[in-house]
């Protein structure tokens, strides 16, 4: 009787240790110096201007011509010029601060609130001359606001609202842009079976725009209250062409009326005009950054995430 052996099972390769492996770098840990030469150049391009002014801040206006613009002098004084500049012509730059933000606020809490109604329409709503309607508003975006400006003075004259707080935060409410991409946010953050299961529980359009659709449209609603923050805070040339009482100014309309005094000799220019037009352009950014480092957690999240159950 012949007795079979049977083959023997292939071996296996030997795997080596795992210290000996070749290792592979993620993507997340590879390194592009060309990359990182051209990112802290683009870093330097946006710092640097801010730098400057922080430096500029703590100078005379002897010392911004007569020293080094990047560093700071031998005898920084940025507490005395922060004092100077709340105290000048009797305490106008708070006034033009406090102008600013009421303006600033206004206008960006109802664009915003108006914009994300009207994107949600948009987005959710089919009526006729839907589509000319949005390519009128896409239409506008494409026209410069400087454009409108003398057309809206004229309109302002009409109404007798020249000279007014609201020739200045009712053209503001206006935002093309930001229609546009509460829009676009809408489409995706807000999803037709959430607004039927809402209307199946006998709930109207305004009670689901306000109860609902605008708690998943807050990240698009933040992006466009910045943007619009942003455009009216730093705006000049209609509060330029609206305005003509000095206790109405914005911080920029007024900081340009003193620069204009320090170069001219106006009335009520001081030698140190020019290092308070500085410190107050100093000034007038802290409201926006902290604006800005309050909402980005907002601005970022997904609050649409889980809206509906599956």
């Amino acid at each position: 009787m012949t007795t079979v052996t049977p083959a023997p099972a292939p071996s296996k390769a030997k795997r080596l240790p795992a210290a000996a492996r070749p290792r592979r770098r993620s993507p997340a840990g590879r390194r592009s110096t060309p990359l990182t030469i051209a990112m802290l150049a683009i870093l330097a391009y946006f710092l640097l201007p801010l730098f400057w002014l922080v430096v500029a801040s703590t100078k005379s206006t002897q010392d911004l011509f007569n020293s080094f613009g990047l560093w700071f002098s031998q005898a920084p004084q940025l507490l005395s010029n922060i004092k100077a500049t709340f105290t000048q012509d009797d305490g106008v730059y708070g006034r033009w601060l406090f102008n600013t933000v009421i303006y600033a606020g206004v206008s960006a809490l109802g664009a915003a609130l108006l914009a994300a109604a009207a994107g949600y329409g948009f987005a959710k709503y089919r009526f006729r001359g839907h589509r000319a309607a949005f390519n009128l508003v896409l239409g506008a975006i494409m026209i410069p606001t400087t454009a409108l400006a003398i057309p809206t003075y004229l309109l302002f004259a009409k109404a007798g609202l020249v000279n007014t707080p609201w020739a200045v935060i009712l053209p503001s409410l206006v935002s093309p842009f930001g229609l546009y991409l509460m829009r676009i946010y809408s489409e995706d953050a807000i999803p037709d079976s959430l607004i039927e299961a809402a209307r199946m529980d006998g709930a109207g359009d305004l009670r689901i725009f306000f109860t609902i659709a605008l708690r998943l449209l807050a990240p698009g609603l933040v992006t466009v209250l910045l943007f619009t923050l942003v455009a009216t805070w730093n705006n000049y040339f209609l509060p330029l062409i609206m305005l003509n009482d000095p206790h109405l100014y914005p911080i920029t309309v007024g900081l340009s009326s003193w620069a204009d005094q320090a170069q001219n000799g106006g009335a009520g220019a001081s030698s140190d005009m020019l290092a308070l037009v500085v410190t107050g352009s100093l000034i007038s950014i802290v409201p926006l950054a902290l604006a800005f480092l309050m909402l980005q957690r907002y601005w970022q999240s997904g609050l649409a995430a889980g809206g509906v159950k599956q």
